[in-house]
């Protein structure tokens, strides 16, 4: 899978097409705090501190759906004191600023699962996410306790539950199990840190993604570098494995 950079800088004028849908693999906090000798827990919060520039940022492009990696089903293999701090912050954050994404036009929705998720936490997403429900300016999903495999799996089960007959199962089908049901695939998927890889994001809608990484860490992650990556964006070619438009 080759995914690709790009150095240009660009002011948004020069942004011919713009993708509909933005997904991004946001990595870096551990590494941000190594940096300054800090806590790893310094750095996710820096990192949360980044939420709501990026989400004003994208909303400003015009970007319609914007989804964010916050936390997977693998990530519970870290440190148990790691994890308390993240979701502490999490819950911090979706409280002190719900209300002001409300009123900026900000949509709130979850991605993943709510077992094991404090009750308290759990409190707070679904507060957090009724409070929005009538905006539509932009859309922000939050991959919480996320897997895109365990996503697969969830959707085959209630297929299977659901007495869904075999010969009628279709893609159309199965994305209205999935989590995303309702929203379009991402059209462009973001990494920061310098990583290559999908970790588990977004298996299923992902299959045609152009794909966008940057050496910059998540709390860096700015105005600039969201140019690049649209910029970068509208210059691709997207062929869904057709041939080259002439």
């Amino acid at each position: 899978m080759a995914i690709d950079t790009a150095t240009s800088q660009a002011s948004p004028p020069y942004l011919s097409r713009l993708p509909r849908h933005v997904a991004i693999i946001m990595d870096g906090n551990g590494r941000w705090a190594a940096q300054r000798g800090l806590p790893r827990v310094a750095g996710h919060r820096a990192g949360t501190e980044n939420l709501r520039r990026v989400i004003e940022s994208f909303a400003d492009h015009g970007i319609k759906y914007l989804t964010l990696y916050a936390f997977s089903t693998e990530n519970w293999l870290r440190p148990k004191e790691e994890v308390r701090g993240l979701f502490h912050l999490l819950g911090q954050v979706i409280k002190r600023e719900a209300r002001t994404l409300k009123e900026k036009g900000v949509k709130l929705q979850h991605l993943g699962k709510m077992e094991g998720i404090s009750l308290r936490l759990q409190k707070e997403i679904r507060q957090a996410i009724e409070m929005t429900r009538d905006n539509d300016l932009i859309i922000v999903s939050v991959a919480l306790n996320y897997g895109g495999r365990e996503e697969i799996l969830n959707a085959v089960r209630r297929i299977i539950v659901d007495g869904v007959p075999p010969e009628t199962v279709d893609g159309a089908l199965m994305e209205r199990y999935l989590y995303t049901a309702g929203q379009p695939d991402p059209d462009l998927i973001i990494r920061t840190a310098g990583e290559m890889r999908l970790s588990n994001f977004l298996i299923w809608q992902s299959a045609y993604s152009e794909y966008y990484a940057t050496p910059t860490l998540w709390p860096d992650f700015g105005e600039e570098e969201i140019q690049n990556a649209l910029l970068a964006y509208s210059q691709r070619q997207r062929r869904f494995g057709g041939l080259p438009s002439a």
